[in-house]
């Protein structure tokens, strides 16, 4: 009898785990299928739903409290008006400011982003709730809804409080296009925080020890078509950190994955900041940092992509 009942509930939990797993299964699929549709729906009819296929995309991740951040992006690095479509026509560079809605869509945050909209037209708005601890899953939702509106090698995500040198950038790129699964940034394995109150601090510390796995700083990197897709597919079972950056590195461990650890994608002050891709700023002196430091349009324009 002990055995018999045993046996029964020994094959009920194989039972429930097999439907588990198929259930994860068609979850998965659903997600995929959602991502393809509505890839077809911003497709071009003219083009017999065929994809432009884009470069990369820039993916400049904001606040609504950031207003004056974005302002000295669009006064410095970042391209505007007709120099912005010219950029997404001629060199397939996509540049977009990302952000949610508040928790009450459609308020006051809502209509103000909505009438910097109708000004810049410079924005990727996002179905996310605004808030400084869901920056893990803002990430998720970006990489998945950008990949969905556009064809890219390449998904970049930038901080609005850094100077990007887009020419520098483009390039870095360029040189890892025919690399499958790259996931390209600087580098770091920074101590983790297991002191509550700190900044940076890791409540699910005791799963890492001393110091985190190699991850690339969430100020700016880049990834890979591929691993943009699988994050898509997969953003429902991605575990989410305190930490941004955090989070991303950990989606790729145990997968086949190139990391490029790019110091020219590090934050540099000047004077050491020529042929840098990233510079670091406040935002009182990004014009000044710009002179010093930009590119120029040159060097954007003559980028071999």
């Amino acid at each position: 009898m002990f055995n018999s009942s045993l046996w029964k509930a020994s094959e009920s939990h194989y039972n429930i785990q097999t439907l588990d797993n198929k259930i994860s299964s068609l979850e998965t699929k659903l997600v995929a299928a959602k991502a393809e549709r509505q890839s077809l729906l911003y497709s071009s009819p003219a083009s017999g739903n065929v994809r432009r296929k884009y470069f990369m995309v820039i993916g400049i991740n904001t606040a609504f409290s950031s207003r004056k951040r974005r302002d000295s992006a669009r006064a410095t690095w970042m391209p505007q008006g007709d120099e912005r479509k010219k950029l997404e026509k001629e060199k397939g560079i996509i540049i977009r400011f990302v952000i949610g809605h508040s928790m009450t869509a459609g308020g006051i945050l809502d209509k103000a982003i909505e009438a910097e909209e109708m000004t810049y037209g410079d924005f990727l708005k996002l179905e996310h709730v605004e808030g400084h601890l869901e920056l893990s899953a803002k990430t998720k939702t970006y990489f998945t809804t950008a990949l969905a509106l556009w064809d890219a090698e390449f998904y970049v995500k930038v901080d609005d409080d850094i100077h990007v040198n887009i020419g520098t950038l483009a390039t870095i790129l360029a040189g890892r296009h025919m690399s499958p699964r790259v996931y390209i940034g600087c580098m770091k394995s920074g101590p983790v925080r297991a002191k509550r109150g700190e900044k940076y601090h890791e409540p699910e510390y005791w799963k890492f020890g001393d110091k985190y796995f190699r991850h690339a700083m969430g100020q700016l990197y880049a990834i890979s078509k591929d691993l943009t897709t699988y994050i898509s597919v997969n953003q429902r079972v991605l575990h989410k950190y305190a930490n941004e950056d955090v989070s991303l590195g950990s989606w790729f461990i145990g997968l086949d994955v190139k990391h490029v650890d790019d110091r020219r994608l590090c934050c540099e002050m000047p004077p050491d900041c020529e042929w840098k891709a990233r510079i670091c700023s406040s935002v009182d002196r990004i014009m000044e940092f710009h002179k010093n430091c930009g590119e120029g349009s040159r060097a954007l324009w003559n980028a071999s992509i």
